[in-house]
């Protein structure tokens, strides 16, 4: 084994370890969320008041928090409640959601909400770099050309619109006013309908992408244009290596790592940008799932999303990083 490979191995290595160590952090931060609050756990989680109801209602509700205090372990000291929290966790088991009637496992809401949402984000993550890659390398090639200039202005635009702004705009405009095959609200499950599905989500897509497309583009344009002034692309040149093969082969890739980092940042900054999105367009996501916990009060189904949107925000970030190490000789050898 090269001395190559033995030092990528032995990085990935340690930001493995590294990634152990901050998924401990965010999982333990998460399942404090509803220990820490004000009051005791059973209360919040059925905030029925005893004072005005009747004997046999009292009795119910008391016993309703009797099950909820057993099955959240919470008799149990906090370092053994998390173990069994994060046992259930990995396994699928998000606990359930709780009132005076009813329990509801959290488990299917969040399988049900997970599928749209990635969707969504990735449909617009391929949206923003479909478009923002090509025009951010020719806006570089030809600096202070026309398109240049056209790129810029358009994405100081892009940048000045919010999410909600750009997809309430679309849902008018072209999901109702226009004849294009684009609903303003609903989804579909891809494995019933991919045409429809498609049609649903362009529009909640690129209502995301455009703000991406803007920040992709500058920061690849900014970049290309440090890369285009490098000994080694003048000496390929030199070479007399094409221009098209120049730009898309050698200068595109080390000038891809700030880009690549800001996509990977961005997907979890997108489950923000969702939230409204999914409401708007009528998605039945994690946003909106997130969104109706916060108004419910269902503090176990927000517990879980919560620590669903931080560890994936911490693998996606712990991924770039193993990808820079394979992307870039000067990191692995730093």
């Amino acid at each position: 084994m090269s001395s190559n490979a033995v030092r990528i191995i032995k990085l990935i290595a340690r930001k493995l370890g590294q990634l152990v160590v901050v998924l401990f952090c965010v999982t333990v931060f998460t399942f404090l969320l509803v220990r820490l609050l004000p009051g005791e756990p059973e209360d919040l989680l059925v905030p029925v008041s005893t004072d005005t109801a009747d004997p046999e209602q009292r009795a119910i509700i008391e016993d309703r928090k009797e099950q909820i205090r057993a099955d959240l372990d919470l008799d149990d000291p906090l370092p053994q409640q998390y173990i069994e929290w994060i046992s259930g966790f990995v396994t699928g088991d998000l606990g359930n959601e709780y009132t005076v009637s009813s329990t509801v496992p959290v488990s299917d809401a969040v399988g049900d909400a997970l599928p749209p949402s990635l969707q969504l984000i990735l449909y617009s993550q391929i949206i923003a770099l479909l478009v923002a890659i090509p025009v951010g390398v020719i806006a570089a090639y030809r600096q202070g050309g026309i398109l240049d200039k056209i790129a810029n202005a358009g994405a100081f635009g892009a940048l000045s619109l919010p999410n909600f702004a750009i997809g309430l705009l679309l849902a008018y405009w072209i999901g109702v006013r226009s004849a294009l095959p684009f609903g303003p609200q609903g989804y579909t499950p891809f494995s019933d309908d991919p045409t429809e599905h498609f049609q649903q989500m362009m529009l909640p897509a690129f209502s995301l992408a455009l703000g991406q497309i803007a920040v992709y583009m500058r920061l690849l344009r900014s970049d290309m244009i440090q890369t285009l002034q490098e000994d080694f692309i003048l000496m390929a040149k030199s070479k007399g290596i094409s221009n098209a093969r120049v730009l898309w082969r050698h200068a595109l890739r080390p000038s891809s790592l700030t880009l690549i980092t800001v996509a990977g940042l961005s997907v979890g900054t997108l489950i923000g940008g969702t939230v409204v999105i999914e409401v708007i367009f009528g998605i039945p996501g994690m946003g909106e799932l997130i969104a109706s916990s916060i108004i419910g009060r269902e503090f176990v189904t927000l517990q879980s999303c919560v620590a669903i949107v931080a560890i994936g925000f911490v693998v996606i970030n712990a991924l770039l990083d193993v990808l820079y190490t394979i992307l870039d000789p000067r990191i692995r050898n730093a």
